[in-house]
């Protein structure tokens, strides 16, 4: 079924571009990185060592402007089995298991092409996952679009869910949460950050690492076509007006073909045959075969006459550089071809021996009777350039004056919280996730995305049962932009500390994160700026919190003609709650019970959406996150969890107190009896102070005892009613017609664009 190269019938096969710094700059290089390439070959590289270098030197490859800086993340816990540097980070979750996750972006192709962008993003994240030996049990996503009136953004939101949907439906794999927003900064560059998350025995995780010379290198999966060549290197580039002209860069995914590589490489895993496995991601066949060879300290020898081809005439160029999907670069024990052949072939697979490692630490590549390329590999890897870009003093956002911000004359608060909760930042996102399993393989048991025809209800994090366990996995993905932007550092700290939240409101104790770092153009500045400062604040918050990083993605150049999206750190985040019974959801349960607001409240306006939807303005500080209170506060609130004085929890974050009411009323339509704040303002009811839940009890005195005893900060707020809520005598909103503006904005806009 194999079909490899024969005698090429096109003679300019052999008749390869001038090496030029023309071809250079079109390649991506500075004029310093194009010299460095002849210093290390001491001669003219050919084309194709020329691409090969493009690519291992490519932002999205190398992360050049960003080495320096993730340096500053804390790695290391008891409980890390795998940090930054492998396909994917690795936790120890007790019983002898592990989970096994990372997210990715995809932004660049799902802007050109948003179905195809979106798809080949699940299944690359997923392909990560389960290359470390893990099978996946969960993906999530963070999404980010353009201003709602934009012409391109429906098209765009309407391609990527369907992209998302189409492959992970396929592949049985739930979309158990995430987030999507909208935003004019992101109207010429979306982002698409897909996270997978999977379980695995700690003795059967694989590596990139431990091949040793004289091992025969095995190529399986898809045949390799001319699409997504030079994918690394469009990442690695501000967009401009011929963007979409980069169509063709754009890869080309089957989710039916990757469920069975996934069953094919998780059946030969069990028979130890495979001494390192990468995907073949990013750069195609070129970085797996060098990320193997560098880990293992070794030289690789591939004859690309037999790497399966379902194009004629390709070049070993275009071979190297393609980024068709689906397939996977193993180094298998000798002796274990024939084996391992039949059990791959099995599942319908290609498979082809295409080289073998030797102990020159050299990439040599054979086709068509003649040598293409024969590069070093230590300085391939090790001299990839690294920049510490320029940074400017930021210019961060001035304060408000919160009292100067009321409710505006004639509006009440149920007209702030009607207009809050029908904007697309808080709009429920129910026409995205019924496009979503999030129930497949049976395991699911808390989802921000279960639907109301579906029998469960969402959480603050999705929780996923371990299976044959009595635990969960509790799996999250959060990120206030607008924060960022405002205040980088308190920014960073702020992504880490509402997933730090969402996990704990679940019950969970938070462990590890993995962050998809999003940003502009680096050689800019100001861009540098929020990079280095979303990444201090990043490292202080997993520090404090003990909540370390396992790996992720930096994407950057995510910019069109000079405009930057907004700085977007998303955080990844894992916990684990051992009795999946006990977790909390977010709607209230019943009428009568007593409902508490634990964390101060000080009623902090800057960059709120309150602000923005009711003032029309965006401005104002990031508020200030307090790491200690997080701690102390969602240590509290799991304990409470744990010992079943919980009813209902949500953390409180964009739209602030009443918003977060009103969600737990929603699905329920269980009310909330808050008079005794009648007195209360605007900046009480929908200020964005952090470290702060909203929960409900039928044992008060017991809560309010422990709160006494740890000194938690405590708010009683009022009671659950059978009706709407009521803020004294004179207001009462109802729970049903917010329900309705709520579920009505996002179907209405993408049947109507309005």
């Amino acid at each position: 079924m194999t079909n490899t190269a024969s005698a090429p019938d096109n003679d300019a096969i052999f008749q390869e571009p001038e090496i030029t710094e023309t071809l250079g700059k079109e390649h991506g290089f500075s004029p310093e990185e194009y010299k460095k390439v002849f210093d290390i070959l001491g001669r003219t590289p050919t084309f194709t060592e020329f691409g090969i270098f493009s690519v291992m030197w490519s932002e999205h490859c190398s992360y050049k402007s960003s080495r320096l800086h993730l340096k500053k993340l804390p790695t290391e816990a008891s409980w890390i089995i795998q940090g930054p540097g492998e396909n994917a980070g690795v936790i120890d979750i007790g019983d002898g298991k592990a989970a096994v996750f990372k997210m990715e972006s995809h932004n660049h192709p799902s802007f050109i092409e948003p179905y195809q962008g979106a798809a080949t993003g699940v299944g690359g994240i997923m392909r990560d996952v389960f290359t470390m030996g893990a099978r996946p049990i969960a993906n999530i996503n963070a999404l980010r679009f353009g201003d709602p009136d934009h012409p391109k953004t429906r098209h765009l939101v309407s391609g990527v869910v369907a992209g998302i949907s189409g492959y992970g439906n396929c592949m049985g794999v739930p979309t158990v949460g995430g987030e999507t927003n909208f935003h004019s900064a992101y109207n010429g560059n979306i982002l698409v950050n897909a996270m997978t998350v999977g379980i695995a025995e700690q003795d059967k995780i694989y590596y990139a690492r431990g091949a040793s010379p004289d091992q025969p290198i095995v190529y399986i999966g898809s045949k390799t076509g001319r699409d997504g060549i030079h994918g690394a290197t469009m990442s690695s580039a501000e967009f401009s007006e011929d963007s979409e002209e980069k169509r063709p860069t754009v890869q080309v995914g089957d989710p039916f073909t990757e469920k069975l590589l996934l069953e094919a490489c998780l059946e030969l895993m069990q028979e130890d045959a495979i001494i390192s496995i990468q995907d073949m991601g990013a750069a195609g066949l070129t970085s797996s075969s060098v990320e193997i060879a560098a880990k293992g300290n070794i030289g690789v020898d591939l004859d690309l006459d037999k790497v399966p081809q379902r194009e004629t005439n390709m070049t070993p160029y275009e071979i190297m550089l393609s980024e068709s999907q689906e397939r996977m670069l193993m180094i298998l024990q000798p002796g274990k071809e024939e084996m391992a052949r039949a059990i791959i072939e099995k599942w319908d697979l290609d498979f082809a021996v295409i080289g073998r490692t030797t102990d020159d630490k050299r990439l040599r590549l054979k086709m068509y009777g003649r040598e293409w390329c024969d590069i070093p590999v230590p300085p391939l890897v090790d001299e990839s350039p690294v920049y510490d870009r320029p940074q400017e003093p930021y210019d961060f956002a001035p304060a408000i004056n919160d009292e100067e911000y009321d409710l505006p004359a004639g509006q009440t608060l149920a007209d702030a919280l009607e207009t809050l909760m029908s904007c697309p930042d808080l709009a429920s996102r129910q026409w995205i996730w019924e496009q979503y399993d999030s129930l497949v393989m049976g395991e699911t048991v808390y989802s921000p995305g279960i639907t109301e025809t579906q029998a469960s209800e969402g959480a603050d994090a999705a929780i996923v049962r371990i299976p044959d366990t009595e635990k969960a996995l509790a799996i999250t993905s959060d990120c206030s932009p607008r924060y960022c932007y405002a205040h980088p550092f308190e920014g960073g700290k702020q992504a880490v500390a509402e997933s730090y939240r969402n996990i704990s409101a679940t019950g969970a104790m938070p462990l590890a994160v993995t962050n998809n770092l999003n940003f502009g153009n680096p050689e800019r500045p100001k861009i540098m700026a929020q990079f280095v400062g979303c990444i201090e604040g990043i490292g202080a918050a997993c520090r404090d919190l003990h909540y370390p990083v396992t790996g992720g993605n930096v994407s950057l150049y995510n910019e069109t003609n000079g405009e930057a999206i907004l700085p977007t750190p998303t955080i990844g985040g894992v916990g684990v709650i051992q009795d999946w019974t006990k977790a909390a959801s977010i709607p209230f349960k019943a009428a009568g019970e007593e409902i508490f607001l634990i964390g101060e409240t000080k009623g902090h306006l800057g960059q709120s959406l309150y602000l923005r939807e009711i003032h029309d303005i965006e401005s104002g500080e990031a508020p200030h996150v307090d790491l200690e209170a997080e701690k102390t506060n969602a240590s509290f609130v799991r304990q409470l969890i744990e010992d079943g004085l919980v009813t209902a929890c949500h953390d409180i974050s964009d739209g602030g107190l009443l918003a977060a009411i009103a969600e737990m009323a929603f699905d329920n339509e269980i009310g909330a009896d808050l008079s005794n704040h009648t007195d209360k303002n605007a900046a009480f009811w929908f200020g964005e102070d952090q470290a702060r839940y909203v929960l409900t009890t039928t044992d008060a005195k017991a809560l309010k005892d422990k709160a006494t005893l740890e000194k938690i900060s405590l708010t009683y707020l009022g009671k659950t009613i059978n009706s709407d809520i009521k803020i004294g005598d004179d207001l009462s909103i109802s729970i049903k017609k917010l329900a309705k503006k709520n579920k009505n904005w996002l179907p209405c806009y993408m049947e109507t664009g309005k």
